[in-house]
């Protein structure tokens, strides 16, 4: 067992779980005591107290987070550099890595990956100005939460700009699938650094692939120096252009030819995101000729026409290889000068005017041919067409100047309008007839929606043909349900069909409530236990546990964490199937009994009817009772309808216990025995003498 786990660091930071295993130090979900919130507390391993570098390393994640104040990158609140113990106090992240994220998904859709990438360069665009340097931006160090946000974290690399940068080539720190080609040789790291990194993850995520991958690091850090990887459209065909052309650029293996910061680097994909039809104007330098034209006057023969044709060197553009092209020289005597460069100059004029009349004559000769073979027809009926099939079905020539309008009731390519109107007029075949189609590449501007209602908003945005996206964020100051503002922001131009995000003001934070330990408690107590709290239970069975029948075993979120007032909490409790077991009870009938008798075994209070029938004790002496369940019950045994055995069984131990034992009284059908009466009254005094005596005065009688 973890020796961390159940101890309190400094008397605050209470430990509850592991959460986190990594090279150098272990991470841990805590709770701190004194300001009463769950943090993660990530520890030095113990085989590294005694090591300077990892010491290092270590302080430098905290000085590096320390310094930086970004909502996309996790927070340090608290650090300890003792000789026992070394920790750093951050941020506690609920959420999953984007590398899981990426596994989950595959290929990551191309909105959501340029949302996802923003949020990542907005970190390193903070972090870059504070002159930290990340030097290993992976998937594995991005958390990201169920509302979409992006934390950038473990910067145990990180080094400032302005010192040191160089790292070992032998020593490479950082996931080799994702450095940059300088920082595999070992060459000096700044802010293109990451850059680079942060283009393979936006190739990961549009792709699903990695652009290099192999047997060994050692394999894929070459490919990452020498090799270029497949175009991401290669890939997915769904990737747009522009898209394609931003993450390529951001993974140019010269830091020169990369984006100058993560700040220019967002500028494109801001612009990327407003026109996602966008092609950027990069250029390609390795098709650029910077020597200077070199012009032939004259060649004495063909033979020296032919050693040039020959000879010629096609100059490329490797500078990473340090190859060197030599331009290959011509001997003097292979250039005739003839005459002065007037006469060339008059020659030149004279040849030039002769062209541009014949050039004219004969345009004019194709006109007239033309336009007495051009023929009247009527403009035909284009709307609700698409404009690709009256294109591809254009019988007579016509020209076409496409307009573009959105119509989110009709299908994209569809015309919604045509000049001149179909069947109005007719018109020369080859004439020109513009149309509108519907598309997306039409531009509006924002409309201004701030302190709307949610309702109000989203219908200013839908008239536009924008598409709002609700986002919901805790605030105080505009009233709830309202609208605080939305990006792009009002006047912006974007293209309709774009997303516009809304952000609703959702109100003050929902109370929050700490998770209670209920495991191990019957089901019925749990349940009070959480709803007493605000919450709603819900119920899982398990039917493997061996623990009686709604024993708590767990519970989801876990205990200790902190939930919203009203969450729902889910309860893992025992089915009690786990335990169902077939037990035998020895039942020892009366031996002298010679009639039949009716037996009724009760179980738990109900009649068993399958183990309930007639026996004769003197051919049965035993009965065997065979009963199966789970849990415990009580079991009686009746003969004749008189109590006769009780017993407790356990199922899980399978135990038989005899609780209460009574004899069996036989039935008879003789009538009952009467004793003769001795007395005629029964009451408790002598009846008085009633025999007539004669009246006298003797007194003696």
């Amino acid at each position: 067992m973890d020796k961390y786990l159940g101890k309190r660091l400094d008397g605050r930071y209470e430990i509850h779980e592991l959460i986190g295993v990594g090279g150098m130090a272990n991470v841990y979900r805590c709770t701190d005591t004194v300001d009463d919130r769950e943090v993660a507390v990530k520890i030095l391993k113990d085989e590294y107290l005694n090591n300077e570098e990892f010491i290092r390393r270590f302080k430098n994640e905290s000085k590096a987070i320390a310094m930086l104040s970004h909502p996309n990158i996790v927070k340090v609140y608290d650090v300890s550099f003792g000789d026992m113990i070394q920790y750093i106090v951050m941020e506690y992240i609920d959420g999953i890595t984007l590398k899981e994220y990426i596994d989950q998904q595959g290929i990551i859709e191309w909105k959501d990956a340029i949302h996802l990438t923003a949020q990542i360069l907005k970190a390193l665009q903070h972090a870059h100005e504070c002159g930290i340097v990340h030097r290993d931006i992976k998937p594995q160090n991005i958390m990201l939460l169920q509302d979409g946000t992006i934390k950038v974290t473990d910067f145990g690399i990180a080094r400032f700009s302005d010192k040191s940068t160089r790292t070992m080539t032998e020593q490479a720190i950082g996931s080799v699938h994702y450095i940059a080609p300088e920082q595999a040789r070992g060459d000096a790291t700044d802010g293109k650094t990451d850059i680079y990194s942060v283009g393979v993850m936006l190739y990961e995520m549009l792709t699903g692939k990695l652009p290099f991958d192999g047997d060994s690091a050692v394999t894929i850090a070459l490919m990452q120096l020498q090799s270029t990887p497949k175009h991401p459209r290669e890939i997915n065909p769904g990737i747009p252009i522009g898209l394609e052309q931003i993450t390529m650029k951001a993974m140019e293996k010269l830091p020169s030819d990369r984006y100058t910061s993560a700040a220019e680097m967002l500028s494109d994909i801001e612009r990327f995101r407003l026109n996602p039809s966008i092609v950027f104007d990069y250029g390609n330098k390795s098709f650029v000729d910077d020597q200077p034209t070199k012009f032939v006057h004259s060649l004495r023969d063909s033979r020296v026409r032919n050693k040039i044709d020959n000879e010629a060197t096609k100059v490329v553009d490797m500078p990473q290889d340090d190859v060197v092209v030599k331009e290959e020289q011509f001997a003097d005597e292979d250039f005739v000068k003839e005459h002065k460069p007037s006469y060339y100059a008059v020659k030149g004029i004279v040849i030039a005017a002769v062209a541009v009349c014949a050039i004219f004559f004969a345009l004019a000769m194709f006109r007239g041919c033309s336009t007495s073979q051009a023929k009247d027809v009527e403009v035909p009926d284009y709307v609700g067409k698409s404009f690709v099939s009256i294109k591809e079905n254009n019988p007579n020539d016509f020209k076409f100047e496409v307009k573009s309008e959105y119509d989110e009731s009709k299908e994209m390519g569809v015309i919604l309008d045509q000049e001149p109107k179909g069947g109005s007029m007719k018109v020369k075949s080859g004439s020109t007839i513009t149309v509108t189609v519907n598309g997306t590449d039409t531009e509006v501007s924002v409309p201004y929606v701030t302190n709307y209602s949610e309702k109000e908003a989203s219908q200013a945005l839908k008239e536009k043909n924008l598409i709002p996206e609700i986002v919901y964020v805790e605030n105080t100051k505009t009233p709830k349900g309202y609208t605080i503002e939305c990006f792009p922001k009002a006047g912006v131009k974007t293209t309709i069909g774009s997303t516009v995000y809304v952000y609703i003001a959702s109100g003050e934070r929902t109370k929050q409530v700490t998770l209670p330990s209920v495991d191990g408690l019957m089901l019925s107590e749990a349940k009070q236990t959480l709803v007493d709290l605000g919450l709603t239970v819900e119920t899982v069975q398990d039917d493997e546990s061996k623990e009686p029948k709604d024993t708590v075993l767990g519970m989801s979120p876990l205990q200790y964490g902190k939930v919203d007032a009203g969450s729902v909490v889910t309860l893992t409790v025992s089915s009690g199937l786990g335990d169902e077991n077939t037990v035998n009870i020895f039942v020892d009938l009366p031996s002298d009994v010679e009639d039949s008798v009716d037996m009724t075994v009760i179980v738990d209070g109900a009649v068993d009817s399958r183990n309930s029938k007639t026996l004769v004790p003197k051919y049965n002496k035993t009965y065997t009772l065979e009963l199966k369940g789970s849990g415990t019950s009580t079991v009686v045994i009746q003969l004749d309808g008189q109590a006769y055995r009780e017993y407790s069984v356990d199922f899980a131990s399978a135990a038989v216990t005899t609780t209460a034992s009574h004899d069996y009284v036989r039935a008879t059908t003789a009538p009952p025995e009467t004793e003769p009466s001795t007395q005629y009254y029964t009451d408790p005094y002598v009846a008085p003498d009633t025999t007539v005596q004669p009246v006298t005065d003797d007194p003696e009688l």
